[in-house]
């Protein structure tokens, strides 16, 4: 809701894109979980080389620097300017961030197309998933245990009865 400026709220309704793959807040979801298993260290990405940058690829139009010794040190600098700017520790507008996002995007893209990034990006959805399986897990191995220890206990003896005499 919005105050229109006498005092009267005005509810705005977005339209929504239809005609594109993903949402904003999907290619967000998407971005979010691509660094953050970059940072936990889930993914390694293989960087170009100076020598890759040097032949016309997919890289190097991507990444339009002159192959040099500072290349290499070149795209990680600008991947990390990216991700500052989509984390918030570095300052920027609010459309210098979308900017950001829609470029550790197409960085994600890149990467996996040219295939170099190794190990599994990890979800929200699946570390929640994950989580909750530990639980059942250790719950699970508690339950065995008692029953366990109910099955083999050392059963006591029943004390002997003393027989009657017929008579």
């Amino acid at each position: 809701m919005k105050d229109s400026g006498d005092g009267k709220d005005v509810i705005v309704v977005k339209k929504v894109d239809s005609s594109s793959l993903f949402s904003k807040q999907e290619i967000r979801d998407f971005v979010r979980e691509f660094v953050a298993s970059w940072i936990r260290g889930d993914i390694i990405i293989r960087f170009p080389t100076a020598a890759e940058l040097a032949k016309k690829t997919p890289l190097s139009i991507a990444f339009p620097v002159d192959p040099s010794v500072d290349a290499e040190l070149k795209i990680k600098e600008h991947y990390i300017d990216v991700l500052s700017v989509c984390a918030g520790t570095k300052q920027a507008s609010a459309e210098e961030r979308e900017k950001a996002v829609t470029e550790a995007f197409k960085l994600l893209l890149m990467f996996r197309s040219a295939n170099r990034i190794e190990g599994r990006i990890m979800s929200k959805d699946l570390d929640r998933r994950m989580l909750e399986l530990e639980k059942t897990m250790n719950s699970t191995g508690k339950l065995v245990d008692q029953i366990t220890g109910f099955l083999f206990a050392k059963k006591k003896k029943p004390t002997p009865r003393k027989k009657r005499k017929q008579g």
